[in-house]
């Protein structure tokens, strides 16, 4: 028992260790978007071609907003739109070009302007190509990453537009055959200060104290 708590103490000083190094240095911005049809400018209702309703499309998008703000890292898992155009047999899903919108003017019930193309026209992440596309093994759907280099952007740059990003003025949206204007879209917004960084933190310490749980009442 007396080895349980110290190996307790050891994880718990870790876990300490490891949440005052987060916090002293973690310095770059993350912002999360959810992706639903409910956020177009209107709504859209997926069919197929025929009429017939398909699945409703959604996704999740993660961005990492580097400590100099030069640069905006993302990641994008879209499901129910066809990355291939042979993921199904219908048309109407297949993904024709996805962008990032932004305006100070910017909400549920209006458009903006597309300031960085990432897939099909315009393509903005070019300076260097970071784009990396991969579609479900099976299934509809698949995986975007990228990066907005501060060169970069469909007639404005980055820096130009972080006072949309960073108020919650900019969107990503997934445009499909259907859906000219846009299937799904989600708003970028901040969270509350390193709270995603702890959160995995925590996890981890947890993890960790629970493994040297079980391997204590072994021995």
């Amino acid at each position: 028992m007396l080895r349980f708590h110290r190996q307790f103490l050891k994880v718990l000083g870790l876990g300490i260790f490891v949440w005052m190094s987060v916090s002293s240095s973690y310095a770059s911005t993350i912002l999360f978007a959810n992706l639903t049809n409910a956020q177009e400018a209107p709504p859209t209702n997926p069919t197929t071609s025929t009429g017939a309703p398909r699945p409703a499309s959604f996704g999740t998008a993660t961005f990492v907003l580097n400590d100099a703000q030069t640069a905006m890292t993302f990641t994008a898992t879209v499901f129910n739109i066809d990355f291939t155009g042979s993921q199904t047999a219908d048309v109407n899903d297949n993904l024709t070009v996805a962008h990032i919108h932004a305006s100070a003017t910017a909400n549920l019930t209006t458009t903006a302007p597309v300031v960085w193309g990432f897939f099909g026209t315009p393509f903005n992440d070019n300076n260097p190509n970071d784009m990396t596309i991969t579609p479900f093994a099976t299934g509809v759907g698949g995986t975007v990453t990228g990066k907005w280099d501060a060169p970069e952007g469909n007639g404005t740059t980055l820096a130009a537009q972080l006072a949309n990003i960073l108020s919650g003025h900019a969107y990503i949206n997934f445009h499909t055959t259907q859906f000219g204007g846009g299937e799904i879209r989600g708003f970028l917004v901040t969270p509350e200060p390193s709270s995603a960084v702890l959160i995995v933190a925590a996890f981890g310490v947890f993890a960790l104290y629970l493994r040297r749980s079980r391997n204590a009442r072994v021995l």
